[in-house]
């Protein structure tokens, strides 16, 4: 059975899907940044799942459950009951936020007895294959390392279980801010950790994204581990990186080892067609990447001729433009922007997206418009006419 994670774009979001990752095959996974996305992300992947022609597993953590989200569920578990018996799919959410138990309780779901005091909150939502579970006292992590059935069978290497746990810990303070714990300040090297790396290095939408991360916060966790002080790894961190990056770029033709980590890296990206979606007039678009990333790949873009514009948008609304033949700064003009020739900066037309698709039927419609259909020219009818 496919496995698709949606999770929270911070630590505890990663660790859950770290977590995940280590007990299933997980085919995809999607980061939410922004809770108000919750609701169009949610109904995107409901849409595809009602084409699948086969049973599949959906994971749900550490989103905040506000009204969207509560009516997917309900959708979803009224769906899903109208399917063949043997291609219904599976819905596991697990979350923490207390606005959670508020919203669902607003729309008629019932939280069902906790198995154990100070257990979960399992709600009813018609459905025996939709688990929902609320536990405000511990974090999504940890949430999925202590309900691991609930995805998968399968038993861990020997070593990993606990390296993971220590990462859980971490984790789990952090995310609930517990500071006597001893566990916090191993939570906020986690922490430092991500957020140097997640935008800067492999941008969320690649395949690598959630490997580099994975690797790298295990590798941390190891060390974690074995109560090294977390001063002490964060000298070790660049080391570790490159033992990631190397990893991850074994096989690549043209990786060059002289370059920095990150240099190598961007070089590969730009041979990915994950990254970008072409648009009819050849343009390249790509969505959420960080600034540094979208200048090095982009460039790697254009030199090699692969095309002469290349735009990246962000989810606040942001867009920047690249080109070689002067046509950026044309472009942004439509998008009520400005800048230099092949380089200028503009508006997303609704403010922001929550995706490169949202983002790019929001721009193709400007930067290529279709041409008129000669039907509509009101000299159509004057066509063949003869005096």
């Amino acid at each position: 059975m496919d496995v698709t994670q949606i999770s929270h774009h911070d630590l505890d979001g990663y660790g859950a899907c770290i977590v995940a990752g280590n007990f299933a095959d997980v085919k995809r996974v999607v980061h939410v940044p922004r809770y108000s996305d919750v609701g169009a992300v949610l109904q995107a992947e409901g849409e595809r799942l009602a084409k699948a022609s086969a049973a599949e597993l959906l994971l749900v953590t550490d989103l905040s459950l506000e009204g969207d989200a509560v009516r997917f569920i309900k959708g979803f578990a009224a769906a899903n009951l109208k399917r063949p018996e043997e291609r219904r799919h599976r819905l596991v959410v697990l979350d923490h936020h207390a606005s959670s138990v508020e919203h669902l309780t607003a729309q008629g779901l019932a939280a069902l007895a906790s198995e154990a005091e100070g257990g979960p909150a399992v709600y009813d939502a018609g459905d025996p294959l939709v688990h929902v579970a609320i536990d405000t006292g511990r974090c999504a992590t940890r949430m999925v390392f202590e309900n691991r059935d609930l995805i998968s069978s399968r038993e861990l290497e020997t070593g990993l279980e606990g390296r993971l746990a220590a990462l859980v810990s971490a984790i789990d303070a952090f995310d609930l801010w517990r500071k006597p714990d001893p566990a916090f300040r191993q939570g906020i090297l986690a922490n430092e950790v991500l957020w140097e790396s997640t935008a800067a290095y492999v941008p969320a939408g690649h395949p690598w994204h959630d490997r580099f991360i994975g690797d790298l916060l295990m590798a941390i966790a190891g060390e974690l581990q074995a109560r090294v002080p977390p001063a002490e790894i964060e000298l070790q961190v660049p080391a570790l990186r490159k033992r990631v990056v190397d990893a991850l770029l074994a096989g690549e033709p043209d990786d060059d080892g002289a370059l920095t980590t990150r240099a190598r890296l961007h070089a590969a990206l730009s041979r990915s067609p994950v990254l970008f979606r072409t648009l009819s007039d050849g343009t390249k678009l790509s969505f959420g990447l960080d600034g540094g990333v979208f200048q090095s790949v982009s460039d790697h873009i254009m030199e090699r001729g692969d095309t002469d514009r290349v735009i990246n948008a962000a989810r606040g609304g942001g867009m920047s433009f690249r080109s070689r033949n002067g046509t950026a700064l044309e472009a942004a003009r439509k998008f009520r922007g400005g800048g230099h020739a092949d380089s200028a900066g503009g508006k997303l037309p609704n403010g922001s997206a929550f995706s490169l698709a949202d983002a790019a039927a929001q721009i193709e419609p400007i930067l290529c418009p279709p041409l008129p259909k000669e039907s509509d020219s009101p000299f159509a009818a004057l066509k063949g006419w003869k005096s």
